[in-house]
């Protein structure tokens, strides 16, 4: 009776996840010891789906453990890889497990960009495993019965976690083994296996019949909702449904046993009859219709036996009444079973390869954060940048510190000649006109890189668009437009990006073109640049003026400040903090990652003091500036104003400006250069992405089209026809074999023939000959009426070729052998034609008639003779 419901495993390609995932790692992380750790759990992780999925698994614990340690791992990394289609995509391929495959074309099979479906198959391997691992188990001894229901409810509680989550999991259609409606059934027929452990576990305890049938009731109602709910579904395997009735059959009748024993021990004999009288109809249907599924013979023997002992102690002593089925009291039920909930870990040696390794949750906030600390850094540095190029700009106007140091007229201010060393020092022009040289190439080469990535994904797209059009319904993967929106979105923000870095480029090429010839007047000697610098009256006069005192004790503090910005500028770049501990924190409290509320509070907590000394600079050089112009407007006052006197002090405010300027331009086009070279390695990065995916589709779409192949093979060549009623009547006989199976037989004279009807379009076969009366009333002179008997059709003209579909064939006459086709050149069917003449052969032309039939049991003459054990014989007319 003890027969089990095993389920097989679903078979898996082979998917290399080594290259995808460690060219992540190797993009994603700093090259060192951290990388190197991650690579090698990369490379321990593909060898354990190696193990889990690559090879045939015994019925062993041992077995079940690997693939339960490979499924807690595929948990454990899918938060911290962004496994998608169009980021980090590794196809998985696999079979339906319940599908055997046919001739022409293979299993049915899914492949899927998803690390969910890989989950959901390995998890559907793990439960059909544990339902063999129980199927195999002892069920004579407590061990045995033990570990069954233990695998059982294992079974039974990831199919059902299967059907709670596949949809989500895979946003498509499953296969029909992964279904929903598949694994749900066999989620119930898991845990109706396992209930009915408990009750052979009773039963061999001897516990009390009351349980027992409460055990057994159960069990027999868990079998009748698996059965109602694949009874007239076609998703599982035809061999299920049966064992299904029969077990719940077998269990009820179980409990109807076992309420008997009950029933005579209350002195109830009429419903012990009763019980045992339903137990044995539920037995006797199990062995006439499931006999070959589940045998019963012990049961049926055991409730026969206590059945006639009840009816012989009732008749001859208690004569107590036998009432209706309809009338008992309701079995109760006891469940003892529970699906087992899928909580991962599930592996009892379960350790995590990538443990340090932070989820992509926290790493997408870690990223958000970043950008929001660097716009924090860069709104605070850009504004004191600012303003310190305001203040240059106000004194450069102001030809100071020059006007100061200038008093003589005649030799180079003292400022004036430090700014020229110092651009000097910093290369002069050719350092400016190789950094503004390198900038077109540096921007092609970006720009070649973000157009072949997009040429890749145009080209991909087309061609999906293609086999779209084509295949129409059956192109039944996700459009390449859809997948690729992120991708276009990141490309065309990289074009408005190298768009506007090409309109700052041009900015800064105009500002080099308007203060070049200043520039390169500082980079002469000094001799020179002092000659170029117009002589003015000596204004020595005001050496030692108050005025002059003030303005060098203005500029003296505006330089301090400057000093304070730069150190500030270095402290506010050097602020780190590690936000990722409070991400973690969050995602395990919360399950979210609140990123806008914790970045914020984090960075005001970091910046706000910096923030303010900030905004004191800023005020505090607006207060200077307006003190050192009004200063600047009484020292002016003062100076003797002449022509070579304004001459002079315009060149030297040039002299300042051009500094100032050259400063900045060199500083601009490093800052464009580095930002070139670091957007070409975020572009190599774009255009892998773009290349991944791509071969992805690829591959995907390589897949598909065999696929359709194979299925189209399958299909039928041409549409379906109705076969005529004479081929589809047995008393019509078979059809005669094309010609070219005939025997050629000698030249004889012509005779009247008759012509078959054939029909002019194939793939039809020609229908039977037709007879005409007035020629079938005559008997041709030159032929004598020999031939066969009158009930046999004369033979049909067979077409030059032949013709459709492969001839039907018939069943034979019953204790005869069938003539083989290409052996019988006789028609040997059978045309019923009452109160029609015998119509002998009429040969065809150029093809001699058939001789007369020979007398009985002699071989036909002219043929030769065939060997006694293969020669076939016909029916006796």
């Amino acid at each position: 009776m003890a027969t089990f419901i095993s389920v097989p495993l679903k078979k898996s390609s082979e998917v290399d996840l080594v290259k995808p995932l460690s060219k992540f790692v190797t993009a994603t992380y700093p090259a060192g010891e951290e990388q190197g750790e991650y690579v090698r759990a990369v490379e321990e992780l593909n060898k354990l789906r190696k193990n889990a999925l690559g090879r045939p698994l015994d019925k062993h614990e041992s077995s079940l453990e690997i693939l339960l340690r490979y499924y807690d791992q595929l948990c454990a990394v899918e938060p911290k890889f962004p496994f998608s289609e169009n980021q980090l995509c590794l196809t998985f391929t696999w079979k339906d497990a319940f599908d055997k495959g046919s001739l022409f074309g293979g299993s049915v099979k899914l492949a899927l960009a998803s690390l969910g479906y890989e989950k959901t198959c390995v998890l559907f391997n793990a439960a059909a495993l544990a339902s063999q691992i129980a199927s195999e188990q002892n069920l004579d001894n407590d061990e045995g019965l033990k570990a069954a229901a233990k695998y059982y409810q294992l079974a039974s509680g990831a199919f059902g976690h299967i059907k709670d989550t596949v949809l989500s999991a895979l946003n498509r259609e499953p296969t029909m083994d992964i279904s929903p409606e598949t694994v749900g059934t066999l989620s119930l027929i898991m845990l109706a296996q396992a209930q009915e452990v408990f009750f052979l576990k009773a039963t061999s305890d001897k516990m009390k019949d009351a349980v027992i049938a409460k055990l057994a009731n159960q069990a027999a109602d868990f079998y009748g909702d698996a059965f109602k709910q694949c009874q007239y579904k076609d998703n599982l395997p035809k061999e299920v449904l049966p064992v299904l009735a029969a077990k719940h059959c077998i269990m009820q009748a179980n409990a109807e046993l076992h309420q008997s024993v009950l029933a005579k021990q209350k002195k109830r004999f009429g419903e012990e009859i009763a019980r045992l009288q339903h137990a044995a109809e539920l037995v006797k249907t199990v062995a006439s219709r499931y006999d070959e599924y589940v045998s019963v013979k012990d049961l049926s023997d055991k409730i026969n036996r206590a059945l006639t002992a009840a009816k012989k102690d009732n008749d001859f002593i208690y004569h107590d009444r036998v009432p209706e089925v309809k009338d008992l009291e309701h079995i109760g039920k006891a469940a003892l079973v529970k699906a087992t909930t899928i909580t991962p870990p599930l592996s009892q040696k379960f350790t995590d390869l990538f443990e340090k390794m932070v989820p992509m949750a926290v790493q997408q906030s870690m990223s958000i954060y970043n950008q929001r600390k660097a716009e924090t850094v860069n709104r605070l540095v850009g504004s004191m940048r600012e303003a310190t190029n305001l203040c240059n700009g106000v004194l450069a106007s102001l030809n100071l510190p020059a006007a100061l140091e200038d008093l003589s007229g005649d030799s180079i201010p003292q400022s004036i000649a430090e700014k020229a060393r110092s651009i000097v020092q910093q290369g002069g022009l050719q350092s400016i006109e190789q950094l503004i040289k390198d900038l077109p190439e540096l921007l092609t080469r970006n720009r070649e890189i973000l157009d072949e990535s997009l040429k890749m994904l145009d080209d991909e797209e087309t061609t999906d668009n293609e086999l779209r059009t084509k295949f129409n319904q059956r192109w039944n993967r996700t459009p390449s437009g859809d997948l690729y929106k992120p991708l276009r979105a990141e490309g065309a923000n990289f074009r408005n990006i190298l768009d506007k870095a090409v309109q700052a480029d041009q900015v800064v090429r105009d500002r080099y073109s308007a203060h070049c010839d200043m520039i390169t007047l500082l980079c002469k000697p000094e001799d020179e640049l002092n000659a170029a610098i117009p002589s003015a009256n000596p204004t020595k006069t005001l050496q030692g003026s108050e005025v002059v005192n003030v303005l060098r004790s203005q500029l003296a503090q505006l330089d301090e400040m400057k000093k304070e910005r730069e150190t500030l500028e270095g402290e506010i770049k050097s602020v780190t903090f590690d936000m990722s501990t409070a991400f973690l924190t969050a995602l395990a409290q919360d399950g979210a990652i609140n990123e806008e509320q914790l970045s914020l509070s984090q960075l005001d907590q970091l910046y706000g003091s910096y923030n303010q000394r900030v905004q004191a600079t800023l005020r505090t050089q607006e207060e200077l500036l307006g003190q050192v112009q009004t200063s600047h407007q009484e020292f002016s006052s003062l100076k003797q104003s002449n022509t070579e006197a304004n001459q002079r002090e315009e060149v030297l405010k040039k002299l300042a400006s051009a500094h100032d300027s050259y400063v900045e331009i060199s500083s601009n086009l490093r800052e464009g250069t580095k930002f070139y070279n670091d957007l070409t390695e975020i572009l190599l990065k774009f255009q892998n992405k773009c290349s991944d995916i791509v071969f992805a589709r690829k591959t995907e779409r390589d897949e598909l089209l065999k696929e359709l192949q194979q299925s189209i093979a399958r299909e039928p060549s041409a549409p379906s026809f109705n076969v005529p009623a004479y081929q589809s009547n047995p008393a019509a006989g078979p059809t005669p074999a094309p010609r070219t199976v005939f025997p050629q037989q000698p030249q004889q004279p012509q005779q009247a023939q008759q012509q078959p009807v054939a029909k002019p379009q194939p793939p039809a076969r020609p229908p039977p000959p037709s007879f005409n009366p007035q020629a079938a009333a005559t008997t041709p002179t030159n032929t004598p009426p020999t031939g066969p008997p009158a009930n046999n059709p004369p033979p049909v003209v067979p077409p030059n070729q032949a013709q459709g579909p492969p001839y039907p064939t018939y069943q034979g006459y019953p204790g005869y052998f069938q003539m083989p086709m290409g052996y019988n050149p006789y028609a040997y069917g059978q045309y019923n034609m009452p109160n029609m003449p015998y119509m002998p052969y009429q040969a065809t032309p150029g093809q001699g008639g058939y001789p007369g039939a020979p007398p009985a049991g002699q071989p036909y003459p002219g043929y030769p003779q065939q060997p006694p054990q293969q020669q076939p014989y016909y029916p006796q007319q």
